[in-house]
């Protein structure tokens, strides 16, 4: 499910003419005659969009990434534009990665268009010697030399004989891919392919990248590390029903289709482990019956959507590999060894839970783009780290993988680990981040520890009270850490892998430039929620010409999880999507994270499973009356709401089921009856669909159709035509409701986008702004403003 823009979705960008329907639309009953906003007043407002506001942060270094143990390169950004720079961990030297006029030029060249050198948007770089480098940009691989004449080579276009992606192996010699449902490995340097597998067939194939809700060619496997074995799976979908998808063109419509279980179905996705021999195309069968296609905690085996396997990890010497499999209801996990020649395999432990189980948190893949599964096979020791919330807290676990036995916890207590970074086998030492840890600490700062694996107290490396992003060096030695809050822009530094001291500092933000043209910082807040004792974390957004002797019609952004909330990380953010522009527009805007979301303990998370109507709505209810209550600038009798995706889902929820308090929405594709949604997600969350005997079901409590009647304000539903992440019938069903209880409502259907459609199409954002504008607040917005594409799009 998707915030603004989820990690690794397909771009699919297209900027469409639109589909606007008004059906029977609604007077703008009770609201005075207001303001007449103008052009200028929008402009203002999109000076506060990240695409301005962000680059007029200087020096603002989140991420570092170490090119060894004792190197690491980072971008480094101020008014001249972007300076790539190389850091050395012991000597604190910092110089520039290379000539970036000449590499600018070479890119030019080799991608026959202007390149920028105060621009270059590299987003990785592997050294190879002097002036000689391979680079990542674009999503496109280039082998750079600027000794001599500066020149750079498209990787893709040396030897490559298909246009299929590729997985490449650890030694970068080979790339596997997928042709025709089989498995094919290609020389990276001379270009020949060979084909691996055989018996694949449609859909029946090898390493295939379809869970229903994402879907492509990219193969899903692991390498081993000696780059002479491949672990992936035959999925078989050969039986699940399928999605339709029809694109609007002139002349005949393309048809778009593909395996799509939905909750309650007979046939989903399963797959046969395998192993194959790279060298041979030997493919030994792992000696299991077919397994359910499920992560241990994402609705995609690559949470990172990158094609790697998360629940695979391999020995080093290749012989052996661990696996953990995961039950259609997402209620037991077996974590099993197999040999990687024989194919044998022996279930070491088990863990069984009464709701859903998570092998990390949720909320770290969607923040940052990691690898959240956090249990680690431990082959040498014959041990394996285990991620457990049996405690009600998300902690670490040694098991013993000779006897199943558990040996010791790691880490116990209150908090919640969030990504374990490293471990150190023979030091006997494991860093990883939390939340939670320390009493009076914000509960969503991450910080650093490092804990024994023997047991004991685990040591906090980084004390300040601020979010911690941090980049670890491949040794554990160094680690660099960038420190900030949602209102104090990030301070970088290099420390101490072993103790937090802080060694260097890399960067420290300068919002000079930012404040220049009236940036303000959102205001953190604390309300009760719904039990009106549970603390719930926010922000708050005002006008930065705000006048507290005014009343503010409020607008709640939501997102309602449970995989994260409607804040994506508390870390400074120079603009939260559009938060402070619509604000801007004479709003108070405010984001806050309901129970029902992680990192708050697994029954703040798991509090309303099997009823995902829910929403967190009451929590945003209480909230909202308690800030109204607490400032007498907000205007009770005018509360919007709206969110994308999940939050589309409850902000036509929130429209249905609290219609007195909820006076405007925006509901962008939203997943309207998880019945109607992808199994991994909806039986996660909801529970597997139970049909009973006088026709009901399990679902019915969730499904937003069933109470459309209930609407009374102003709702605006919008979807993208071309969606298959939450099919569009999602919204047709409450369309058809609405229209079945003569209910007045506006909808707006994009023709040939896909979910994420909020940076594609700056024409909705403005609707939205209009919309709220016009019907929450009785201004009247100035006509067809036009806001800037997104550039990256």
């Amino acid at each position: 499910m998707s915030v603004y823009q989820p990690v690794g979705f397909r771009a699919r960008w297209v900027l469409p003419a639109l589909l606007s329907l008004s059906v029977l639309p609604a007077p703008a009953a009770g609201l005075a005659q207001g303001r007449q906003l103008t052009a200028q007043d929008y402009a203002r407002a999109e000076q506060f969009m990240p695409y301005n506001t962000g680059p007029l942060v200087d020096h603002a270094v989140a991420a570092v990434h170490w090119l060894d143990d004792r190197r690491f390169w980072f971008v480094d950004h101020d008014a001249a534009g972007d300076h790539y720079r190389i850091m050395a961990a012991r000597t604190h030297e910092v110089r520039a990665a290379f000539d970036q006029q000449k590499l600018a030029a070479a890119l030019g060249k080799a991608t026959a268009k202007p390149v920028m050198a105060s621009k270059l948007e590299i987003t990785d770089i592997r050294i190879e010697g002097a002036d000689r480098f391979e680079i990542t940009r674009d999503g496109n691989d280039y082998r750079c030399d600027l000794s001599g004449a500066p020149h750079c080579v498209d990787e893709a276009t040396l030897v490559k004989t298909g246009n299929e992606p590729g997985i490449l192996s650890p030694d970068r010699k080979l790339e596997a891919f997928i042709r025709n449902w089989n498995l094919w490995v290609r020389d990276v340097a001379t270009g020949k392919e060979r084909q691996l597998t055989f018996d694949g067939v449609k859909n029946f194939g090898y390493a295939t990248h379809n869970a229903g809700w994402i879907h492509g060619d990219t193969p899903v496997l692991n390498w081993s590390p000696d780059s002479t074995e491949i672990a992936t799976f035959q999925q078989d979908q050969r039986q699940v029903g399928d999605m339709y998808l029809v694109s609007a063109r002139i002349g005949h419509p393309t048809l778009e289709e593909w395996k799509y279980p939905l909750p309650g179905d007979t046939h989903v996705l399963m797959m046969e482990p395998v192993v194959i021999e790279v060298a041979t195309g030997k493919t030994v069968r792992l000696q299991l019956p077919p397994q359910q296609r499920l992560s241990s905690l994402c609705d995609e085996l690559s949470c990172e959507e990158n094609g790697h396997w998360d629940d695979v990890q391999w020995a080093a010497d290749g012989k052996t590999l661990a696996m953990v499999s995961t039950s259609r209801d997402r209620r037991h996990e077996w974590f099993r060894l197999a040999d990687a020649r024989t194919g044998a395999v022996h279930t070491v432990f088990e863990e069984s839970v009464s709701t859903y189980f998570n092998s990390g948190n949720s909320g770290v893949s969607a923040i940052s783009g990691v690898n959240p599964v956090d249990w680690r096979y431990l082959p040498t020791s014959h041990e394996a780290i285990w991620y457990s919330e049996r405690s009600n807290w998300g902690n670490l676990y040694l098991y013993n993988l000779i006897t199943g036995k558990l040996e010791r916890a790691i880490t116990t207590g209150t908090g919640e680990v969030t990504q374990v970074l490293r471990v150190d086998r023979r030091a006997g030492t494991i860093w990883f981040r939390a939340v939670g840890r320390v009493p009076g600490v914000n509960p969503y700062y991450e910080q650093l520890w490092k804990a024994s694996l023997k047991g004991g107290k685990p040591t906090l490396l980084t004390p300040e009270r601020c979010n911690h992003v941090v980049s670890l060096s491949p040794d554990g030695k160094y680690f660099v850490d960038s420190c900030s809050t949602p209102v104090r822009p990030p301070v970088t530094t290099l420390r101490s892998g072993r103790n937090g001291r802080i060694l260097a500092t890399v960067a420290r933000a300068d919002l000079t430039r930012l404040k220049a043209v009236g940036w303000q910082p959102p205001e953190p807040i604390v309300v009760k929620g719904r039990d009106g004792k549970t603390d719930l974390y926010g922000l708050l957004f005002k006008p930065t010409d705000f006048d507290p002797h005014r009343k503010y019609p409020i607008v709640d952004y939501v997102y309602p999880g449970p995989w994260l909330g409607s804040i994506s990380t508390f870390r400074f953010e120079p603009s939260r999507y559009d938060d402070q522009s619509l604000a801007e527009l004479g709003f108070i805007v405010v984001a806050i994270d309901g129970m029902g979301t992680p990192y708050r303990s697994a029954a703040f998370l798991r509090l309303w499973y099997g009823d995902m109507s829910d929403n967190t709505l009451p929590d945003q209810v209480a909230a909202i009356r308690e800030l109204a209550g607490r400032y007498p600038w907000i205007d009770l009798s005018r509360v919007g709401i709206w969110g994308h995706s999940g939050g589309g889902y409850a902000t036509a929820a929130a429209m249905f089921r609290y219609p007195d308090f909820f006076k405007v929405g925006w509901a962008e594709s939203g997943n309207h009856d998880n019945r109607d949604y992808e199994t991994q997600y909806s039986e996660m969350y909801q529970g597997l669909l139970v049909r009973n005997a006088n026709g009901t079901t399990s679902y019915d409590n969730q499904a937003n159709e069933r109470v459309a009647s209930h609407l009374q304000g102003r709702l605006m539903l919008t979807y993208g035509t071309m969606d298959d992440n939450v099919p569009p019938e999602n919204t047709q069903l409450v369309v058809q409701a609405l229209i079945e209880a003569n209910k007045n409502f506006d909808m707006i259907a994009i023709p040939n986008v896909p979910h994420a459609y909020l940076y594609a199409t700056p024409y909705i954002t403005r609707r939205r702004w209009d919309y709220f504008v016009r019907y929450l607040a009785g201004d009247t917005p100035p006509v067809n403003y036009a806001l800037k594409p997104w550039p990256w799009h």
